[in-house]
């Protein structure tokens, strides 16, 4: 989005009709979609083969590992999306001092969301009880405290 000279290629290309007007994100998609159709092919296969015959043997094996391919597959989505999540948010949080890399390749977001921190002050009169936000992010090893900058 940040690269002017990346979007008008992209959207020259994606206006060719050899590429159908399809966007970019589906062409990255159709492999995953060749393969999950693979796996219901092989079912049908499976099906349709003789039990205990060699047949069978080969389409067991090839099932089992397109299933394992998926599953890898679904894997490496899941990581980069999460490293995605992680580098977002080190743009958004800004520290006082580095106290620890926010991006690592095993680190995971696992939840995160605002709360409202009471802040009871004994020194006033009437006891008066203040609010502010503050953002909570929950990660796999470590447990983030932030509040929006004023």
């Amino acid at each position: 989005n940040g690269n002017a000279g990346f979007q008008q290629v992209l959207e020259r290309l994606e206006s060719d009709p050899v590429c159908q007007r399809l966007s970019l994100k589906s062409f990255l998609i159709l492999p995953f979609q060749r393969i999950t159709r693979l796996k219901l092919l092989l079912q049908n296969i499976l099906k349709r083969t003789r039990p205990g015959s060699e047949e069978e043997v080969q389409a067991t094996q090839a099932y089992d590992a397109l299933e394992k391919l998926i599953k890898d597959c679904n894997e490496n989505v899941q990581r980069m999306k999460s490293t995605e999540e992680l580098i977002y948010l080190s743009q958004k949080i800004e520290f006082e001092c580095k106290i620890f890399p926010l991006i690592s390749q095993s680190r995971r977001l696992v939840k995160c969301g605002e709360l409202t921190a009471l802040d009871f002050n004994n020194l006033s009169p009437k006891g008066k009880v203040t609010s502010r936000p503050i953002y909570l992010h929950l990660f796999n090893d470590y447990l983030l405290l932030s509040r929006p900058k004023e």
